[in-house]
């Protein structure tokens, strides 16, 4: 995990073993179901585990705060960042039976008891969550229409409640009917790997 710490020098030992043994476990996992794809598996710790931490360079949350990641397939960004933050709380959820019991198991193994694993669709969820994470499920417009009314307005982290959407490309189309408060962040100001140059976190204020 040499860019995990390279980047995040101050984490704990036992987050580094945790952050070690989901390495082993997607290796393991990936050979009997294809929760990432064969030619990405090499990449694990850059593409996405790396890339999923990018969040926690813009946010710090205080106890307790709560996360959805809606569509986490394999686990992104939701368990790198349970790692992260064990204090916070997260519901990562998928419509794909198959993905989310890798997740659920990847879970047990690493002790994460702040992560609850869920095989549903977003339309389902009437609970509110203080952040919804997303890697580029759909359109980002798409995305907000579903997810705005979800946000809680319990305001307590330096970051306002919002959407954190991790998107690359060309954005600007896409955001440029959204009447919302928005906040880009480019990944590539944290991180110096090439594959981040047009990676971005996208954050919509909650209003």
């Amino acid at each position: 995990m040499e860019l995990i710490l390279k980047y995040f020098s101050e984490i704990t030992d036992r987050q580094l073993s945790q952050f070690n043994m989901l390495s082993v476990l997607y290796n393991e996992w990936n050979k009997k179901i294809n929760v990432i794809s064969r030619k990405d598996i090499r990449y694990l710790e850059e593409r996405h585990i790396l890339h999923s931490l990018s969040i926690a360079k813009i946010l710090k949350p205080i106890k307790g705060t709560s996360f959805i990641d809606v569509g986490t397939g394999g686990g992104f960004p939701g368990i790198p960042l349970a790692i992260m933050f064990p204090e916070s709380n997260f519901h990562l959820i998928d419509s794909i039976g198959k993905k989310t019991l890798v997740v659920q198991n990847i879970a047990e193994c690493l002790g994460l008891s702040n992560v609850k694993v869920e095989k549903t669709r977003f339309e389902n969820i009437s609970n509110k969550y203080d952040f919804i994470i997303c890697r580029a499920v759909s359109e980002l417009n798409v995305f907000y229409n579903l997810a705005k009314n979800k946000v809680s307005d319990n305001h307590r982290n330096h970051l306002p409640n919002g959407i954190i959407y991790l998107k690359g490309g060309d954005i600007e189309e896409e955001i440029k009917t959204l009447k919302t408060k928005i906040k880009i962040f480019e990944i590539n100001n944290f991180f110096s790997e090439s594959f981040y140059i047009t990676k971005k976190i996208i954050h919509i204020q909650n209003t």
